[in-house]
Protein backbone atom coordinates (compact mmCIF):
# COMPACT_ATOMS: atom_id res chain seq x y z
CA UNK A 1 0.00 0.00 0.00
CA UNK A 2 1.19 3.48 -0.70
CA UNK A 3 1.95 5.92 1.93
CA UNK A 4 2.64 9.68 1.55
CA UNK A 5 5.89 10.35 1.43
CA UNK A 6 7.34 14.30 2.10
CA UNK A 7 10.35 15.18 -0.62
CA UNK A 8 13.49 15.06 1.15
CA UNK A 9 15.92 15.97 -1.45
CA UNK A 10 16.38 18.48 -4.21
CA UNK A 11 16.39 15.86 -6.64
CA UNK A 12 13.17 14.95 -5.92
CA UNK A 13 11.68 18.13 -5.61
CA UNK A 14 13.16 19.00 -9.12
CA UNK A 15 11.53 15.83 -10.26
CA UNK A 16 8.26 16.81 -8.94
CA UNK A 17 8.49 20.01 -10.44
CA UNK A 18 9.39 18.27 -13.90
CA UNK A 19 5.94 15.80 -13.67
CA UNK A 20 3.94 18.61 -12.94
CA UNK A 21 5.70 20.60 -15.65
CA UNK A 22 5.46 17.87 -18.78
CA UNK A 23 1.68 17.05 -17.54
CA UNK A 24 0.69 20.61 -18.14
CA UNK A 25 2.35 20.72 -21.50
CA UNK A 26 0.53 17.32 -22.35
CA UNK A 27 -2.65 18.21 -21.12
CA UNK A 28 -1.82 21.88 -22.45
CA UNK A 29 -3.15 23.36 -18.95
CA UNK A 30 -1.77 25.80 -16.45
CA UNK A 31 1.15 23.56 -13.95
CA UNK A 32 -0.68 24.94 -10.66
CA UNK A 33 -4.15 23.03 -11.53
CA UNK A 34 -1.69 19.53 -12.20
CA UNK A 35 -0.01 20.49 -8.93
CA UNK A 36 -3.39 20.80 -6.87
CA UNK A 37 -4.97 17.69 -8.97
CA UNK A 38 -1.65 15.59 -8.02
CA UNK A 39 -1.58 16.88 -4.13
CA UNK A 40 -5.24 16.55 -3.50
CA UNK A 41 -5.28 13.11 -5.42
CA UNK A 42 -2.11 12.28 -3.21
CA UNK A 43 -0.59 11.08 -5.96
CA UNK A 44 2.34 13.69 -5.85
CA UNK A 45 3.54 12.00 -2.10
CA UNK A 46 1.54 8.83 -2.41
CA UNK A 47 3.58 7.82 -5.90
CA UNK A 48 5.17 10.23 -7.56
CA UNK A 49 8.15 10.66 -4.76
CA UNK A 50 7.82 7.14 -3.00
CA UNK A 51 8.30 5.41 -7.04
CA UNK A 52 10.96 8.54 -7.32
CA UNK A 53 14.15 5.99 -7.78
CA UNK A 54 12.25 4.03 -11.04
CA UNK A 55 10.39 6.38 -12.43
CA UNK A 56 13.39 9.26 -12.98
CA UNK A 57 15.40 6.80 -15.14
CA UNK A 58 13.04 6.81 -17.45
CA UNK A 59 12.15 8.56 -20.67
CA UNK A 60 9.91 11.82 -20.23
CA UNK A 61 7.06 10.60 -22.25
CA UNK A 62 7.20 7.20 -20.19
CA UNK A 63 6.70 8.96 -16.88
CA UNK A 64 4.22 11.29 -17.85
CA UNK A 65 1.92 8.62 -19.73
CA UNK A 66 2.42 6.65 -16.65
CA UNK A 67 1.06 9.35 -14.11
CA UNK A 68 -1.31 9.84 -16.39
CA UNK A 69 -2.50 6.66 -16.30
CA UNK A 70 -2.56 6.10 -12.54
CA UNK A 71 -4.74 9.45 -12.90
CA UNK A 72 -7.33 8.47 -14.95
CA UNK A 73 -7.34 4.70 -12.77
CA UNK A 74 -7.95 7.20 -10.02
CA UNK A 75 -10.19 9.51 -11.34
CA UNK A 76 -8.19 12.78 -11.37
CA UNK A 77 -9.71 15.16 -13.83
CA UNK A 78 -8.22 18.57 -14.45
Amino acid sequence: METDMAITNISELEFAVFCIENIAIRLRVNAGRVYRALEDSHILHGYIVPEYDALHTQSKDYIVDDILLVMQERGVEI
